[in-house]
C-alpha cells in the first residue's frame, strides 16, 4: 500500500536571488544563470527529501504565482484587483486596459530547465481562469467585450495546459486560491459558482484521461505568514469546489483549528473519483512539524477519506509570491522532508507493517 503525497509549487527563492531581482529587473538576462541554479538546487533538495514527482519550486515565476504569465503585458495597467492579506498588507493583479487578451508568457516555459536536473515526474502548477478573469474591469473596455476577453482567456489556458503536458509535465496543477476568497467576498456563493463554471468551461476542452492529470489546489492564500480567507468557513465553499471537473484536489488542512469537521465535509461531497491530497504542514507555520505529527495526520485523514484515494500535501506553496522571505529555505525543505516521511510512517501503521 502507498499514500502518494507531493508539494503544492513554490519553495523560497535564495536571498542573493532575491536582492539581485530587487536591485534590478526580474527579466533581466544576467540573472539566468542565478535562476537555473536556484532550480537545480531546488529539484536536487526535493529529490534528497524522497519525494515522489518535484517541481522547480517557481524559482523563475514572475513576481507571483498569480500573474506569471500577464506579467509586463503592454495593454495592462498596474491599478487592477487588489488582493488583501489579514496582516494588512495587499498585494495588486494588473489591469486590462485594452484587447486582445494573450499570456505573454506559458509555465512550460519552466519545464524547459526543469528537466534538464530532475530524475523524477515534474509536476506543473498554472494559473486557473478565474483569477485571470478579474484582470478585465467592471467596466467594458471599448471594442472589446468581456465575451471576447472570456473566449481568449480560456483559449490561453487550454494552451497552456497542453503545452505543459506535451513538454512531460506528470500532473498539471490549477491554483484556485481564489475559491475561498469569492466565498470572502460574496457569502451568497454565486461569485465562486460563477468561478467553478468558468474553470469548468476550460476544463470541458480536455478528455477524461487528460483531466486525470489535471488536479486542482485550493487555500486560504499565503503570503508574508499571512492568509487571505482564512475565516470563511470551509463547509460554504467545499461543496461547490467538487463540481470542479478534475482529477485530484490539493485542500489546505493542517492549519485548520477543526480538521476532523472539514474532514467529514470532504467525505460527504467528494466523489468517487476523485483522489484528495490534504494539506499535512502549515507552510505559514514557523515551526517544522516532526515526522510523528504528521503520520497522526494522516491516520486521521484515513478515518474520512477511503486509502485509495488519500494523498497528502503541503497546505500552500512556501513562497507563492517571489519576494517573500519570511519562511526559509532550509525550512522549506524540513517541512517538506517530515511530510515525506510522516506519510511513510502513516502507511506502516495503517498496513500493520
Amino acid at each position: 500500500m502507498k499514500i502518494p503525497t507531493e508539494q503544492i509549487g513554490s519553495i523560497p527563492r535564495p536571498v542573493p536571488l532575491i536582492e539581485a531581482v530587487a536591485a534590478g529587473s526580474i527579466s533581466d538576462p544576467n540573472l539566468d544563470p542565478m535562476y537555473e541554479a536556484a532550480v537545480k538546487d531546488t529539484i536536487e533538495r526535493l529529490e534528497a527529501t524522497g519525494s515522489p514527482i518535484v517541481t522547480d519550486g517557481e524559482q523563475r515565476k514572475y513576481h507571483n504565482f498569480w500573474t506569471y504569465s500577464v506579467h509586463g503585458l503592454s495593454n495592462t495597467a498596474p491599478d487592477g484587483f487588489r488582493i488583501p492579506f489579514a496582516a494588512g498588507h495587499t498585494r495588486r493583479m494588473p489591469r486590462l486596459t485594452k484587447g486582445p487578451f494573450r499570456y505573454k508568457r506559458y509555465a512550460d516555459s519552466y519545464l524547459d530547465v526543469a528537466l534538464k536536473y530532475a530524475h523524477r515526474p515534474l509536476k506543473q502548477a498554472v494559473i486557473s481562469p478565474s483569477a485571470l478573469s478579474l484582470m478585465y474591469p467592471p467596466d467594458e473596455i471599448p471594442g472589446y467585450s468581456r465575451d471576447e476577453f472570456i473566449t481568449d482567456l480560456l483559449s490561453e489556458h487550454e494552451k497552456e495546459i497542453r503545452r505543459c503536458l506535451k513538454k512531460g509535465a506528470r500532473k498539471v496543477q490549477i491554483d484556485f486560491t481564489e475559491a475561498r476568497l469569492a466565498m470572502k467576498i460574496d457569502p451568497s456563493g454565486e461569485l465562486l459558482t460563477s468561478f467553478v463554471d468558468l474553470n469548468n468551461l476550460a476544463l470541458s476542452r480536455f478528455s477524461a484521461a487528460e483531466r486525470k492529470v489535471i488536479g486542482l489546489h485550493t487555500c486560504p492564500g499565503g503570503d508574508l505568514d499571512s492568509t487571505l480567507s482564512a475565516d470563511v468557513d470551509y463547509a460554504e465553499m467545499l461543496p461547490l469546489l467538487f463540481e470542479m471537473n478534475v482529477g485530484c484536489f490539493c485542500i489546505a488542512l493542517a492549519g485548520e483549528k477543526d480538521r476532523v469537521r472539514v474532514l467529514k465535509i470532504i467525505s460527504k461531497h467528494m466523489k468517487p473519483d476523485h483522489q484528495i491530497f490534504v494539506g499535512v504542514v502549515s507552510p505559514i507555520d514557523p515551526r517544522v512539524d516532526t515526522p510523528e505529527e504528521v503520520r497522526d495526520r494522516v491516520i486521521e485523514a484515513a478515518k474520512y477519506i477511503p486509502l485509495e484515494q488519500l494523498g497528502t500535501t503541503d497546505d500552500c506553496g512556501f513562497a507563492p509570491f517571489s519576494d517573500d522571505t519570511s519562511t526559509s529555505r532550509d525550512t522549506a525543505f524540513a517541512k517538506i522532508q517530515a511530510r515525506v516521511e510522516g506519510t511513510a510512517l502513516a502507511v506502516e501503521v495503517i498496513s500493520g507493517g
